[in-house]
């Protein structure tokens, strides 16, 4: 299993360029968890970027895989690992939602670049 970030999620929905370079983890949606942070933020920027219909359809399609709740476990081990290694709330729950399943995170985030389990797709 994987998470693509919402920098990959985004970068697929408007053919960016490093789409190419995410297709290959976003093909196989069985295969992909999506932390509800992520689904909050692509959904947030598509919106306000193309509008709300093709935010849903997005949304929608991003719902063919398990969306991950944020709980209270969740929640406070993300305040840890924020804490520890510096990170925003947004990439700590990503964090931590990937070393709760055990997945790797697949992104351009250079905030998440050298952690452990991190897919990092160099942006041109």
């Amino acid at each position: 299993m994987i998470i693509v970030d919402s920098c990959g999620w985004l970068e697929w929905f408007s053919d960016g360029e490093l789409a190419d370079k995410y297709q290959p983890y976003l093909a196989d949606q069985e295969n992909i968890l999506v932390p509800v942070i992520v689904l909050f933020e692509v959904y947030k920027v598509l919106k306000r970027a193309v509008g709300e219909e093709k935010a849903l359809l997005a949304a929608g399609l991003m719902k063919n895989s398990p969306i991950l709740p944020l709980d209270d476990t969740l929640a406070l081990t993300a305040a840890d690992i924020s804490l520890k290694d510096c990170l925003a709330m947004a990439d700590a729950i990503i964090v931590a939602a990937a070393r709760a399943n055990d997945c790797k995170i697949i992104t351009s985030d250079a905030d998440l670049k050298d952690l452990p389990n991190v897919i990092y797709i160099t942006k041109n």
